[in-house]
């Protein structure tokens, strides 16, 4: 691939001795046009240029007015086919620009960018993967609500980096802010048509340029240069904070949508080659959102390359998390290709070697669930996680008020806290999978612990959206109106369920508002409310204070004890340098046995985790109480393990003040659902 396509750095627009030229691929134009607009007046042009088509289907054409600060857009004819959807009236967006603005609803121009910025010598911060604790946030959500910002930069690109916004992140303790899309997207007019809009972002229509109402007033009135250094201002001073930046990509397809969508940039240059399509014009869709993009079409690739290198290198983000990524490695038959010219050439290439690599590994098509199957290099979303998690401290629960049973026992749930080697066995060990209980799709941690079912009726799809395989538990009240007794359960249960994520091996995900117990009212589709329903809440009542204190507490241990994130998996012999050693116990304090691991009224179990170097030698012994009756439990006895000091028990509001002393064999209560952490005495 790389002999036939471009060079690195070469396509959309490039400047060199004050002259600009302009590259585009088009295989099937026949003519296409630079228009370069007043920038006073875009609707006048003050000149068309022709481009020339070259060698690979590469058009181009150089003109010393393509500068820095001018606007431009293209227009492309071709034949009439089915295959084809040339319009040579209509301005198009070159599909590489760093700068596009919106003209009106269906007019989008772009601007030539500089691109300088001073750094001040901040470089990024390179977190080892097993120190990671990714903060899922959509960019104006986590900070609209906060009073303590500005008013006029509150949800904006500037605020991400505000003081108040970096207090808040170090104060809970991650380090990674994962971003829902900021590449520049529009709104479905289906949404549009609703007075609703995409919140989310999941509808890219440009991969280069940054979504412009996430920029301050101030910055979008200068134009797409001043919202680049806006967001560049913001991501140096997180990682001046020691905090990296993961974008959220939506590669897989684009705001074009299917047949009789509308034509912005892609669809105009060449339908056929951008996006996967039958000899009649039908677009093959394994998004479920009208279109997929042509991974087959090498072009494609190095599209997807250049933006991921100019995000990578130009503003210096972190990481990505791809989107639907099984899309991207569909080859040219539209099979999932673990070996795709994509995903080989983000492993091979050298601008990515310290950049997170995080994929969705599933899609919407046949044979789209690839969970474990992507390189080694990637770490993939874990939904097995997710719904085991789920399961052994809510449906189960609910499963046993409702039948006298439970549906499942230990080890389904022993097997996750362990780094799930069942699904993610490479050489990156645990740290192959991303754990996680809740993301932006889904109830939010409250919601998963108040509800028994969705309520979406504000998306004003009748309730039909979203998944109703939530194995959610509303504790014996839907909703609000609940008791005292019944809200206390709930945080008891969410206290559970974020502690486990944060004891568990691989990389752990939170969704932003969970430390402090935001609520959707039940949504578990929030994808169109740009509203307090989605916004994370700045004004905390008592035990919402109180869960983020935990949530800290939670997030500090795992940072303290190397045995909580290991970097491989766990031997059950003894403890190395490479390896901590692993042991499972029952509640008498006897190693589990097969009767036990297969006894689904075993709903109790410890792990002793033991964490060796040349330094230190570190054990601790996480006990897991999964039914609602009270349980005497039998510390196990260890090697030279002399005692155990309780540093954790979620059956309480607040972190210990003082840490409770205990002997190996000494019995200890734990009440119904809750999970005590020991740490060992030698």
């Amino acid at each position: 691939m790389s002999e036939s396509m471009p060079t690195p750095g070469t396509m959309g627009v490039t400047i060199s001795g004050g002259v600009g030229t302009l590259r585009v691929y088009s295989e099937n134009a026949t003519t296409i046009e630079l228009c370069i607009l007043d920038n006073a007046d875009p609707s006048q042009t003050d000149l068309i240029l022709n481009l020339v088509k070259g060698d690979n289907h590469i058009w181009q054409v150089s003109h010393p007015d393509l500068k820095p600060g001018a606007k431009y857009a293209l227009r492309a004819d071709g034949p009439d086919a089915p295959r084809n959807s040339f319009n040579p009236s209509l301005h198009l967006i070159d599909p590489y620009a760093k700068g596009v603005v919106r003209e009106s609803a269906r007019e989008y121009h772009c601007v030539v960018i500089d691109g300088s910025f001073d750094w001040q010598g901040v470089e990024k911060p390179n977190i080892p993967l097993d120190e990671l604790i990714i903060y899922e946030a959509h960019a104006r959500g986590l900070t609209r609500g906060n009073s303590d910002i500005p008013d006029d930069i509150r949800g904006t690109y500037a605020a991400l980096g505000h003081p108040a916004t970096i207090a808040h992140l170090k104060k809970i303790g991650v380090n990674a802010v994962e971003l829902l899309p900021i590449h520049m997207f529009i709104s479905e007019p289906r949404l549009m048509n609703m007075g609703l809009i995409n919140y989310w972002g999941y509808n890219t229509i440009n991969f280069f340029s940054p979504h412009p109402r996430y920029a301050s007033a101030k910055s979008l009135e200068q134009g797409p240069e001043a919202v680049i250094e806006e967001l560049k201002n913001s991501i140096r001073e997180l990682h001046r904070n020691g905090i990296e930046v993961i974008l959220d990509v939506v590669y897989n397809h684009t705001a074009e949508g299917g047949g009789g969508g509308l034509t912005y940039s892609y669809r105009g240059l060449d339908s056929s080659s951008y996006y996967r399509m039958d000899d009649n014009g039908y677009f093959h869709d394994t998004t479920g959102c009208g279109n997929s993009l042509n991974f087959g079409n090498p072009h494609v690739v190095h599209m997807v390359l250049e933006s991921l290198r100019y995000w990578t290198t130009e503003l210096q983000i972190d990481g990505y998390r791809f989107d639907l990524a099984a899309t991207l490695a569909r080859n040219e038959i539209n099979h999932f290709d673990a070996n795709h010219p994509l995903l080989r050439a983000i492993v091979e290439d050298e601008t990515f070697k310290d950049t997170k690599m995080i994929v969705e590994p599933w899609d919407v098509g046949l044979g789209g669930w690839q969970t474990g199957n992507f390189p080694d290099r990637f770490s993939e979303w874990n939904d097995r996680y997710r719904d085991s998690i789920r399961r052994f401290w809510l449906s189960d629960i609910a499963a046993a008020r409702n039948s006298g049973s439970h549906w499942n026992g230990v080890a389904d749930l022993a097997t996750r806290l362990a780094g799930s080697r069942d699904i993610v066995d490479g050489p990156s060990g645990p740290l192959g999978g991303i754990n996680f209980i809740t993301a932006h799709d889904g109830f939010c941690l409250k919601d998963l612990v108040s509800y028994d079912v969705k309520h979406n009726q504000a998306n004003g799809e009748s309730n039909r959206d979203g998944t109703n395989g939530n194995h959610s538990f509303n504790h014996g009240h839907e909703g609000g109106g609940e008791s005292p007794e019944v809200r206390a359960v709930r945080r008891k249960a969410a206290r559970n369920l974020m502690a486990t994520l944060l004891f568990s091996a691989g990389i752990p995900m939170v969704t932003a508002g969970d430390e402090r117990g935001k609520s959707q009212n039940g949504n578990n589709n929030a994808y169109c409310q740009d509203n307090v329903m989605s916004w994370v809440n700045w004004d905390l009542s008592r035990q919402q204070e109180d869960f983020e204190t935990t949530f800290s507490y939670l997030t500090n241990l795992r940072h303290t004890y190397p045995s909580l994130r290991p970097k491989a998996f766990g031997d059950f012999n003894h403890a190395t340098d490479d390896h901590d050693m692993v042991k499972w116990y029952n509640a008498d304090g006897e190693i589990m046995s097969e009767e036990n691991w297969h006894d689904q009224e075993c709903r109790t179990i410890q792990r002793l985790t033991k964490h060796t170097t040349d330094k230190v030698t570190e054990a601790l012994v996480l006990v897991i109480h999964g039914s609602e009756t009270a349980k005497s439990v039998t510390l196990p006895e260890h090697d030279d393990v002399v005692g155990y000091e309780l540093i954790w028990n979620s059956a309480h509001e607040l972190p210990p003040n003082e840490f409770e002393k205990f002997a190996p064999l000494d019995a200890v209560t734990l009440s119904g659902t809750s999970i005590q952490l020991f740490r060992a005495i030698f």
